[in-house]
């Protein structure tokens, strides 16, 4: 009762929303290809549900796949940059500095670089997850309390024990804010992916549907691929507060 209370506020905005949208596309008379009848969406979404269903696992696989080499790349770097004054002073501000660079202007070297098959989408997906998971798991490593590092070298802990028992424990929190950033925007890196070369996944799907001016098909990608976000998010959050829970218990 009490979560739906919480979550009544959002869903009566989400509902406004959907309100809004069907009758102002039927009062203005919004061109389809321009702004589709949400009903329309919904009929889209029914009529190729199958179609749809193929698209859209394969673009959760391969965001989940170069969510996976982010988080393991990211926190690597992360230990490599804490237990290195070199690495922090070089390997560091080059990660910083390389979120200047247009990800979309890299994009193209990655379906160079790996054809037009799912490797070319995960390294996509790396680019635009990579970034979040090592610089906010190195800033945790950064921040842990110097004063429980004293009090477990006082007690002759080794190097193992400190970054088990202190180092860990500490960026934890922060490597989570990383991971759930990287959940929720590892579906645009897998888009981006599918827009610039391949054969399948919602990106082709809109892509193609965008060509033939189908708004209602477009439409239909488009939410199919913000609530693929939503739920990779919402699965990070859940991992959080499964493991911090434990951890506070």
């Amino acid at each position: 009762m009490k979560m739906l209370k919480e979550k009544l506020p959002i869903l009566l905005f989400i509902l406004l929303l959907a309100l809004c949208w069907e009758l102002g596309t039927r009062v203005f008379d919004i061109p389809p290809y321009i702004i589709p009848r949400l009903s329309d969406v919904f009929a889209a979404l029914e009529q190729h549900a199958a179609l749809l269903g193929k698209h859209f696992a394969l673009t959760l696989w391969e965001a989940l796949l170069g969510l996976a080499f982010s988080v393991i790349f990211g926190v690597l770097s992360a230990i490599w940059i804490d237990s290195s004054s070199l690495a922090r002073k070089t390997i560091y501000p080059l990660i910083v500095a390389s979120q200047t660079v247009p990800i979309i202007a890299l994009s193209p070297i990655m379906v160079m670089w790996f054809g037009y098959e799912i490797g070319s989408k995960i390294a996509v997906v790396i680019l635009f997850t990579f970034f979040p998971v090592a610089v906010n798991t190195a800033d945790g490593f950064r921040t842990a309390d110097r004063e429980i590092g004293e009090l477990l070298r006082s007690m002759g802990a080794g190097k193992a024990q400190l970054f088990l028992k202190w180092k860990i424990p500490s960026a934890l929190p922060s490597f989570f804010t990383g991971l759930k950033m990287a959940a929720a925007i590892s579906v645009g890196g897998a888009t981006l992916g599918e827009w610039l070369g391949g054969e399948s996944g919602l990106g082709v799907y809109t892509k193609r549907a965008a060509n033939m001016l189908r708004g209602d098909d477009v439409f239909a990608g488009v939410l199919l691929l913000s609530l693929m976000g939503i739920a990779l998010f919402v699965a990070a959050q859940f991992i959080e507060r499964l493991v911090l829970g434990r951890r506070q218990n």
